[in-house]
């Protein structure tokens, strides 16, 4: 009997399988690589400032996760870490709803209405990881984020409305937290820098392969200071 069930155990190993092996397609359906996260690069991005009317200008970082083909933004907002993560198909919305948004600048088309203008473009299902208190616990949602525009003064920035969502998987007794709604402004070479580190191709060539991150053109003036909307009133 114990010779059996040692020729049972070594069945596997003689086919070359673990015993224990699992496929981690199996847990991570949209994996393109079984890798841990890695660095996409730095891109500029504004936020609203406390206690003021003016934005503040940040650095993020953008974390591609291959077993999730998903890739975070990690900022910091109001003593808050942020990790807002977007799917391949929300990648591609975003560069959708940026060439749209281009093309309304050009036709004069950019309105001062921000409730017609904050979701004009769209919107998908996010998901958001946040810490508080030191880092010792990860809470989790998945807000809706919206795409549009928005003016800050005389500038239409293309924008995105990352909507408050209550916190996921949460039992007990505990207090029920809520991510925060987060309004998130890009002038135009901002934005397209942003879908340069969200394009697949792009992501893909940080998997090992010979590939030059792709370069953005040469710094322009938006020139939004002498953008005349048609619309001036503010909601």
């Amino acid at each position: 009997m114990k010779r059996f069930i040692v020729l049972l155990a070594c069945i596997p190993l003689a086919l070359g399988l673990s015993c224990t092996s699992v496929d981690p397609s199996a847990k991570y359906p949209n994996m393109v690589a079984d890798m841990d996260p890695i660095s996409a690069g730095t891109v500029e991005v504004e936020f609203d400032r406390m206690f003021s009317s003016k934005l503040n200008k940040v650095e993020v970082d953008t974390i591609f996760y291959p077993r999730l083909n998903e890739v975070a933004l990690e900022f910091r907002y109001e003593f808050v870490r942020y990790r807002q993560f977007w799917n391949e198909r929300g990648r591609q919305q975003f560069a959708e709803a940026l060439n749209r948004y281009k093309e309304d600048y050009t036709s004069r088309n950019l309105v001062n209405k921000y409730s017609k203008s904050r979701a004009l473009y769209g919107k998908t299902k996010g998901r958001v990881e946040w810490e508080t208190f030191k880092y010792t616990t990860t809470h989790r949602s998945a807000p809706n984020i919206e795409m549009g525009y928005r003016f800050r003064g005389d500038m239409p920035f293309f924008a995105t409305l990352q909507r408050s969502a209550k916190e996921e998987g949460v039992s007990g007794d505990g207090p029920e937290l809520e991510s925060l709604q987060i309004n998130m402004y890009f002038t135009r070479a901002q934005a397209e820098a942003l879908v340069q580190k969200f394009d697949q191709a792009y992501l893909s060539g940080l998997l090992g392969k010979t590939r030059e991150e792709p370069q953005p053109e040469a710094a322009t003036e938006d020139g939004y200071l002498e953008y005349e909307e048609q619309d001036a009133s503010i909601d």
